[in-house]
């Protein structure tokens, strides 16, 4: 019998964290190419990108984004997600009024448009999230969906379908797919246990359950999961057939008080995927099973 394979996704920086909470964090284009080798070199199969300023502000600058995917291309044929979500700072934002900011769209949509990029998160949904205090409107109505959907097409770069609620799925995510801005397999990441964001779902096996029952014929499906609701839900998602993705942009703690290091993640979810009777699949692997086309790493590993 063929063993199964299972993708393990590094987020090592996001658009949220700070160094304050963990000096782990890389944010830098160098420290990152050299995180995601590392995580690269434990197993992991894709990289989901946030980029940042030389002020560790977030950015969606195709200039920092290209930069950080030639860093990793030269170490790695790892394949290459950058976020179109943004982050809570720098270019991003826009204060709409005391006490509401706003994500831009137009600053969002720039994360596409980097060499290297052959996948981009695709959040097509309107987010309220709250963060340190802060009121963050991440506005994506059904409009901003179908541009977007038409943009990643004209790339060709493959979506990653981003949804926090069964909502999230049933509505433009599956829209969209059944319009035909994508080609299956489908593969839908559900981010579980954001709690600062309205509508978000917390991990329990009947919600996770419940999302995989409602995903998309021909979908394969990740899972993402915030603290400490990472290592559950990950090995839940490996038990029902899917993928999964950890890293710092999730999680900053390895156990109770010690903060971690991406590859630590990587490693341990690799060591949970042998233990369960599978494989961590490899880039090129990842890539046969997600349609992408095949690519050569310009340097070795």
């Amino acid at each position: 019998m063929q063993t199964a394979k299972v993708i393990v996704t590094v987020a090592p920086t996001g658009g949220m964290a700070s160094k304050k909470q963990n000096p782990n964090l890389p944010t830098q284009p160098e420290e990152i190419a050299e995180s995601v080798h590392r995580s690269y070199n434990e197993g992991a199969s894709i990289v989901a990108v946030h980029a940042r300023r030389p002020d560790d502000q977030a950015t969606c600058s195709p200039e920092v984004y290209g930069r950080i995917n030639n860093l990793i291309r030269e170490r790695c044929d790892i394949v290459i997600n950058n976020s179109t979500g943004g982050g809570v700072s720098g270019d991003m934002i826009k204060t709409l009024r005391p006490g509401l900011e706003e994500i831009q769209f137009e600053e969002r949509i720039k994360g596409c448009e980097a060499p290297h990029c052959e996948m981009v998160t695709f959040d097509c949904h309107t987010i309220m999230a709250q963060f340190h205090g802060r009121n963050l409107l991440m506005v994506t109505e059904s409009e901003r969906c179908d541009q977007m959907a038409k943009l990643f097409q004209e790339k060709g770069v493959k979506p990653e379908w981003e949804v926090f609620s069964l909502a999230h799925i049933l509505q433009d995510t599956t829209r969209l797919i059944q319009a035909g801005f994508d080609k299956p397999p489908y593969y839908v990441n559900m981010v579980l246990g954001a709690m600062g964001f309205q509508g978000g779902y917390p991990y329990t096996p009947k919600i996770l359950q419940m999302m995989v029952d409602h995903l998309p014929r021909d979908s394969i499906f990740n899972v993402s999961a915030i603290g400490t609701a990472q290592l559950p839900a990950t090995t839940h998602a490996i038990l029902l057939g899917g993928h999964l993705r950890v890293g710092l942009e999730d999680n900053n703690y390895y156990s109770h008080g010690r903060l971690a290091k991406n590859e630590e993640l990587v490693a341990r979810a690799v060591r949970i995927v042998r233990e369960l009777g599978a494989e961590p699949a490899t880039a090129a692997e990842a890539r046969e099973m997600l349609g992408l086309a095949p690519v050569k790493a310009r340097a070795a590993a």
